[in-house]
């Protein structure tokens, strides 16, 4: 049995663009030329066949595009793509597609993202460094642990005692003349950095 809604707000919220509330409930933006292509007005009702199209064709074909434009300039996460179609407001079930879409042509390949990024960054910065971004950029702790451990376990990675020394050298850092205070102030900064305190501790004192 067909359900009509009814489309209780119609609200412009920048150049051309407008935000379609249902049902009290806001659903999706459309542009001003398809308000009037479906006929979509405030307290007018909207068909299941028109929210249907919306829903299964219009949306979703615009959200992939979107997905690919971003996708042709650098390379993303899936949670940051996600983050960006969720700023775009497209519903989640739109999300999902559009994500499902470019991941089948492997356009996004989060294992494949973090070994890159770990190799990259591994000349500068801290495992524990690396693992802080990474886990920012909504990457499960669980798929950098197996990166590291199955991907990379026969990549020779910079051991962090040596990029440690690199930070000594930068920070014109003396073990042999620094005092009680620049040895907790070089251990904290290091601390920050991602450094292990196992491997801290052995490089302030091993001298």
């Amino acid at each position: 049995m067909q359900t009509d809604n009814i489309i209780t707000a119609v609200a412009e919220f920048s150049k051309g663009r407008y935000k379609v509330e249902i049902d009290g409930q806001f659903r999706f933006v459309l542009y001003r030329g398809e308000l009037h292509t479906y006929h979509i007005k405030a307290e007018e009702r909207i068909s299941d066949e028109v929210l249907n199209e919306i829903l299964t064709e219009i949306l979703p074909k615009r959200a992939k595009l979107r997905s690919m434009n971003l996708l042709k300039s650098r390379t993303y996460t899936e949670h940051q793509i996600r983050e960006k179609l969720r700023q775009g407001f497209y519903p989640e079930e739109v999300i999902d597609e559009a994500v499902e879409y470019v991941k089948s042509f492997h356009y996004i390949d989060d294992r494949c993202y973090v070994k890159d990024y770990i190799v990259y960054y591994s000349e500068s910065r801290s495992r524990g460094r690396i693992e802080q971004d990474l886990f920012k950029k909504g990457i499960s702790k669980d798929l950098i642990r197996a990166v590291y451990e199955e991907d990379l376990c026969e990549e020779k990675l910079p051991d962090e005692t040596i990029l440690i020394e690199n930070w000594f050298e930068k920070k014109n850092y003396n073990r042999e003349t620094a005092s009680y205070q620049e040895r907790q102030k070089m251990g904290a900064f290091l601390y920050r950095k991602g450094f292990s305190l196992d491997n801290i501790e052995k490089s302030l004192s091993s001298y």
